[in-house]
């Protein structure tokens, strides 16, 4: 990436006492450092920022006097952007340092671009700081398209996939129906119950892990912990290399980013060699990711070091945003108990009290899915996208995104395009069904990503959420408890452990005891 424009600090400024020059002399010097620098930002943004060759010109940009470019908030940044794309437009241009980063917030827009010319921005840009001095060039999430990236996305698709993710529902129900039984035991820390149960289920899918899996578990703390820092890392102008690449060759620069890339390393080795010690002693581990891929070498040409980093992103990936998925639904019910209502009397319609719902019910149930799909628009799980990179010029309307721009799909602006969520803030599950009373598949929002980046987990996820959600909506009345603090938008920061966006009361729609004996009684198979 080019330089960022920049003055040089007062500890490195010429002093008077080391070269006996005045101080006139000494503020001129500096004056030209200074100055040199800037020159040198603006020859770099002439010849190497993007370059449009149809003429055309970039979506408009908000105005910023900042050397660094616009202001960008650590704190709801989303609020920011959807603010800008309400006044500028569908697209909008943003300058960190001197490089220049389009954002799509429109629904449309971001179909014709990301969906329709998909192939054009499967790439990423180059992110030094997450990219390569975090996860050393392993993270399946970052890499450019190239020989890896696409043995990686072939081994997780053999896993993932439709056909695949519909033998781990016996797990996901198992797993759920523990859910409800703990929120039983202890329902203020629902968040808790929704971490184990995601972690639980991911850790057995990726490793065969056995052994419950909860949110104490320190190899699950410690993937949350690479997670946040992934998460922190990856927000524009958040490390200076990104714009100075030459600075990850400093010793001292990064500290934090090298010792956590060898913590992951270390984790995901020992995670692995733990599976391929139980195979030579001929132990029983059971079906798993890593298994899989140690077992057919041959067949996904991928290096030990790389199947380790790609179950260590399956792992890592799958416990926190199957976590915040189901706490946002559960959030949503609370906050809008007309809409949960509406929901149970669907429930008792279709299942009825006297049994459990099962994934038998999935197609039966388009008011529950009209929920679920409300909730992750009302709070999207990643409001800001993640980035990625044109490998050539992209027009849309009288706009051009010039080849080697990075673009981004922000998530929260699309999901309050108005044109197609009319009353965008408002909650309405119904806007999801249609005049048949069915479940509409027609409308589509982005939560897992776009094009050819889609996240290949998205079949798992999707009956995670859905199997948690029928479960908990069937067994339990949820309110908010208003002797507690509410931050409604606590999901969407990716944080999840110590914070506790809400506290939701949960009352038994069916007798305690009868509850514990069907969730007990619940067949694994269905």
């Amino acid at each position: 990436m080019p330089s960022v424009p920049f003055c040089l600090p007062a500890s490195t400024m010429l002093r008077l006492p080391d070269l006996c020059i005045s101080d006139n002399t000494q503020l001129v010097l500096g004056a030209a450092v200074c100055l040199g620098v800037l020159v040198v930002g603006v020859v770099a943004q002439a010849y190497y920022l993007p370059k449009s060759r149809s003429g055309l010109p970039l979506p408009p940009s908000p105005p910023t006097w900042r050397l660094r470019g616009h202001f960008l908030p650590s704190h709801n940044l989303c609020l920011t952007i959807a603010r800008w794309i309400d006044k500028y437009g569908p697209l909008i241009t943003i300058r960190t340092g001197t490089e220049k980063i389009v954002i799509i917030g429109r629904h449309n827009a971001v179909v014709d671009i990301m969906e329709k010319q998909g192939a054009s921005l499967a790439d990423r840009p180059r992110l030094v700081a997450a990219g390569e001095m975090l996860t050393g060039g392993l993270s399946i999430l970052l890499i450019p398209p190239g020989i890896r990236w696409r043995r990686m996305r072939r081994a997780l698709h053999s896993h993932l996939q439709t056909k695949a993710a519909e033998e781990y529902q016996p797990l996901q129900m198992s797993l759920a129906r523990n859910t409800v039984l703990d929120i039983l035991e202890d329902p203020y820390n629902f968040q808790n119950h929704a971490a184990t149960y995601a972690a639980t289920t991911i850790m057995k899918i990726a490793y065969g892990k056995t052994t419950p899996s909860s949110a104490t578990d320190p190899e699950v703390i410690q993937n949350r912990e690479l997670l946040l820092a992934l998460r922190i890392t990856l927000r524009p102008g958040a490390y200076l290399v990104d714009s100075i690449p030459w600075l990850k060759h400093l010793p001292w620069y990064g500290q934090e980013l090298k010792q956590a890339f060898q913590r992951s390393e270390q984790l995901y080795t020992d995670q692995l060699n733990r599976i391929k010690q139980q195979i030579r002693n001929n132990l029983d581990v059971g079906p798993s990711f890593v298994k899989c891929m140690l077992e057919n070498v041959q067949v996904h040409e991928l290096t030990e070091t790389e199947m380790a980093f790609l179950a260590g992103a399956l792992s890592a990936a799958g416990t926190d945003t199957t976590t915040m998925a189901i706490c946002t639904v559960l959030m949503a019910a609370a906050c809008f108990p007309e809409e949960q209502a509406k929901v149970q009397v669907e429930l008792d319609a279709i299942v009825g009290r006297h049994r459990a719902p099962t994934f038998a019910d999935d197609e039966s149930l388009p008011r529950l899915h009209a929920f679920i799909s409300e909730a992750l628009r009302w709070r999207p799980l990643v409001p800001n996208g993640v980035a990625h990179r044109t490998t050539q010029e992209v027009i849309w309307g009288n706009y051009c995104i010039p080849t080697g721009t990075t673009v981004f799909g922000d998530h929260w602006s699309i999901s309050r395009d108005p044109d197609v969520f009319p009353d965008p803030h408002a909650f309405k599950p119904e806007r999801w069904i249609n005049d048949q009373g069915r479940y509409r598949d027609d409308l589509k929002f982005f939560g897992f990503g776009f094009g050819r980046r889609v996240c290949p987990g998205l079949q798992v996820a999707n009956r995670s959420v859905f199997i948690n959600s029928l479960l908990i909506l069937w067994a339990f009345q949820m309110t908010l408890d208003p002797t507690k603090p509410l931050d409604d938008m606590g999901f969407t920061s990716g944080a999840v452990g110590d914070v506790q966006p809400c506290a939701i009361k949960f009352e038994t729609r069916v007798p305690e005891t009868e509850l514990r004996r069907m969730m007990q009684k619940l067949p694994e198979n269905a």
